[in-house]
């Protein structure tokens, strides 16, 4: 990860430790079940631009397929620590209960894909797949870690980012006896990717590592195509941009490049307009920017949305959003907010059902 990425990482974790709404909250619209008809044989709008009103992209509730179930393993393992003072070289020997916590719940979902699901012991509140409901949750008020929670599930082994913390809490742990690994995480599908190599050396299955890694991006460069075959091309593109909210804590923040949103935006077929703005990372929202970004389209977390009263309540509280193409058509897409930015093994399926919402949102 480049320095302006990991600034953007720890950026997007204060932001989140700050003003986190429970994951899983009740989306801002509803729909009947969820419509898995490939894209290409979707009703799609004639006109994405001048749909009106807001849509909730919906995830299949689908449990995640691991590459091989309960792999081969070397151990002991040899990985890297990604530390506050420096990378250090860790020998891994015992991954019989594991802890894997961060804030999009990716970690948890990387280790379930590479056929460990059932070294989990524990889970944070974004970890919410199939397959992990009885897990007990070691995060407190959002994204907070509770040491007595992790304590008390015997792990041998924690894996995290940082992300989620105190980190300091979390270095703790090593001071009890439980080994702490730190992996170094970037927001894109490439990340996600890297992420499956990092964890499987961990848990000495470097081969899962690799199938896993091959699978993510043969999925997402296979959903992008998919995608590109029901976006508009060209200048007819949608202007889009990615807001993070939390009302209660009065957090308005536009999301730039290596935040993740611009992946996103990229695989769905839009402009991304932060980037042709020249924005980077995260910054507060201002009047004057968000004129000048001018979207067509709005991606929000579900939570978020909902913190800030929804959309109305968000026109209402922000008017120069109202006068934006999006504002005036209403034009907003949210999603569970663990799982929007959650790159990770499930990374073709939050791409599809964006799509979804944004090109077909009557499905």
């Amino acid at each position: 990860m480049s320095r302006r990425g990991a600034v953007a990482a720890v950026g997007l974790a204060l932001l989140l430790l700050t003003g986190c709404a429970t994951a899983g909250a009740q989306p801002t619209s509803t729909a009947a079940a969820v419509d898995t008809t490939p894209l290409a044989e979707l009703d799609v709008l004639a006109d994405p631009e001048a749909y009106e009103g807001p849509s909730t992209a919906v995830v299949p509730d689908t449990e995640i397929v691991p590459v091989q179930q309960n792999p081969a393993q070397s151990l002991p393992a040899t990985a890297v620590s990604h530390d506050l003072d420096g990378e250090r070289e860790v020998t891994i020997e015992d991954t019989s209960r594991v802890i894997a916590m961060d804030l999009s719940g990716s970690l948890a979902a990387t280790v379930w894909g590479l056929g460990f699901g059932d070294t989990l012991v524990g889970r944070d509140v974004s970890t919410t797949f199939p397959g992990t409901e009885d897990l007990p949750v070691i995060t407190t008020g959002g994204h907070t870690v509770s040491s007595e929670a992790i304590i008390a599930q015997r792990p041998t082994l924690v894996i995290t980012d940082g992300s989620i913390g105190p980190r300091d809490v979390v270095e703790q742990l090593r001071d009890v006896g439980i080994q702490v690994v730190f992996v170094a995480g970037e927001s894109s599908f490439d990340g996600a990717a890297a992420l499956a190599r990092q964890v499987s050396a961990i848990y000495g299955a470097l081969e899962a590592g690799e199938a896993l890694a091959a699978r993510i991006l043969d999925e997402v460069a296979a959903k992008t195509a998919e995608i590109a075959g029901i976006a508009p091309d060209g200048d007819e593109r949608l202007r889009m941009v990615f807001l993070y909210l939390r009302g209660s804590a009065g957090v308005y923040y536009l999301f730039g490049e290596e935040s993740g949103a611009d992946k996103l935006i990229d695989a769905l077929g839009g402009i991304d307009v932060a980037e042709e703005l020249g924005w980077d990372g995260m910054r507060p929202l201002t009047d004057e920017a968000m004129v000048a970004a001018d979207p067509d389209l709005i991606l929000v977390m579900t939570g978020g949305i909902e913190s800030v009263g929804g959309v109305d309540g968000l026109l209402e509280t922000k008017p120069a959003i109202a006068i934006t193409s999006a504002g005036q058509h209403r034009r907003f897409v949210d999603m569970e907010d663990g799982q929007i930015l959650s790159f990770g093994p499930r990374s073709a399926e939050v791409l599809d059902a964006l799509a979804r919402a944004i090109y077909a949102p009557a499905s």
